[in-house]
């Protein structure tokens, strides 16, 4: 499923015009994307948690000359499934 996708099945699913449907959804991203720039968690009970993690500098491999490198420490955004998704998920894999 693809953003315009999701948009859809949000108007469909909460009776809203497609642009309001639009608007949610962005707001939603751009509120998580906000979030997790100053650092902060946000939880979906049951759905799941968004994240930052951070990476600790390493060394690397560089993949076409094969000659060692250094990474660079970073910021990574994790997604971890709540149990309610988890299973939810489970239950429609069979």
């Amino acid at each position: 499923m693809n953003k315009a996708e999701l948009i859809q099945r949000v108007s469909d699913t909460a009776g809203l015009t497609r642009s309001d449907a639009e608007a949610a959804v962005r707001a939603v991203t751009e509120t998580i994307e906000e979030a997790l720039k100053s650092g902060e968690t946000v939880t979906f009970t049951g759905f799941g948690r968004f994240s930052v993690s951070d990476r600790a500098a390493r060394q690397g491999v560089n993949p076409r000359t094969g000659e060692p490198m250094s990474i660079a420490a970073s910021k990574a955004p994790r997604f971890t499934p709540g149990a309610g998704l988890k299973q939810s998920v489970r239950e429609g894999a069979r």
